[in-house]
């Protein structure tokens, strides 16, 4: 399978992470799948980590195998490393798993190997900028940044990925119109607010640890930017990706009024060779312990298994569409295996 240059490059420290975790053991043993995550200032990592502690509370014992959650560079790394094998399991990001489904974008031939297990939460876009410069409250005010140190995640992250994407179909290249600050979530909120950058774009679940310290620490200095119905369309540039999201007034300590962003799904892929059966047992434990991951982390509150499947890019692994037969849903040919 060839990948492109950029990425060969993306998944150096995940491919380490995978070479020092076990993957699948031996059959005496209890198999220990990888499930690669992103930074840990974000969703991606805890909501991994989530998933993992229900697998080795509720599948280890006696069903003998469970997964462990590791940080990564993000979503381009993940595709990589599920390419690799280095990774079983991976959550990534919308636009990444259309990009391996299709062979484009940073993906130069598609990632047939790839399968998806279920849409996790929206992945939210969420803009954040000081109040001083928020003239508008939208995302005019970022595009008016122009010039000035931003913070959009790190390199090759699907972070990175998806706000050049988006702030792309404002008229901006972020490479050549912002001094980029490569960074995590947490470095990113903590440069916002010492002033090395002029914002942030942080797509997760809300609310987003970052975020949340961000605002509890500067109580009014810092705005969430609105993304009016107009510059909707343009971010998404006719990819039918991006949806209209509400971040509720309350959701962020000092915001007071409903924030109007869009969202993109996360979904939880797998490798194809994992066997069904255990991604059967998998799928299985994440719908009937909802209850114990939202316990964890909020943005699992999201998962219904009645919208499992919405937005996926890939199609599903036999084991998880095995489920999803068995509680009578109708799985479209799309995303039924070849």
């Amino acid at each position: 399978m060839k990948h492109s240059k950029f990425l060969k490059s993306l998944a150096v420290g995940a491919t380490a992470v995978g070479l020092f975790a076990a993957g699948p053991a031996t059959a005496q043993d209890a198999a220990d799948y990888v499930l690669n995550t992103a930074s840990t200032g974000g969703t991606y990592h805890p909501v991994g980590t989530a998933i993992a502690t229900l697998s080795k509370v509720k599948l280890l014992p006696k069903e003998k195998f469970s997964l462990t959650a590791v940080n990564s560079a993000g979503s381009g790394a993940n595709v990589q490393a599920l390419g690799a094998n280095t990774a079983q399991f991976a959550i990534v990001q919308g636009l990444f798993g259309s990009y391996a489904a299709t062979g484009t974008g940073p993906v130069s031939e598609p990632q047939k190997n790839m399968r998806s297990v279920s849409m996790l939460w929206q992945n939210v876009e969420q803009f954040v900028i000081p109040t001083s410069d928020a003239k508008t409250g939208t995302m005019a005010d970022f595009v008016a940044l122009k010039g000035k140190p931003a913070a959009l995640g790190r390199q090759n992250s699907g972070t990175i990925g998806s706000n050049k994407v988006l702030l792309g179909g404002l008229g901006l290249d972020i490479e050549k119109d912002f001094e980029l600050v490569y960074a995590g979530y947490g470095p990113s909120a903590d440069a916002l607010a010492d002033g090395k950058v002029a914002g942030i774009g942080a797509p997760a679940g809300p609310p987003t640890g970052a975020i949340t310290k961000l605002m509890a620490s500067n109580e009014g200095k810092f705005t969430l930017l609105n993304v009016t119905e107009e510059e909707a369309k343009k971010m998404d540039g006719g990819r039918n990706l991006w949806v209209p999201y509400t971040i509720k007034a309350g959701t962020y300590p000092g915001q007071d009024k409903d924030v109007q962003t869009i969202a993109q799904p996360n979904f939880l892929a797998v490798n194809a060779d994992v066997p069904e059966e255990h991604e059967y047992l998998l799928t299985k434990a994440l719908y009937e312990n909802l209850p114990f991951l939202q316990a964890i982390h909020p943005a699992t509150k999201a998962m219904d298994v009645k919208q499992a499947m919405a937005g996926l890019p890939v199609p599903l692994h036999p084991g998880a569409a095995r489920y999803y037969k068995e509680v009578g849903l109708e799985i479209p040919d799309r995303l039924m295996a070849k």
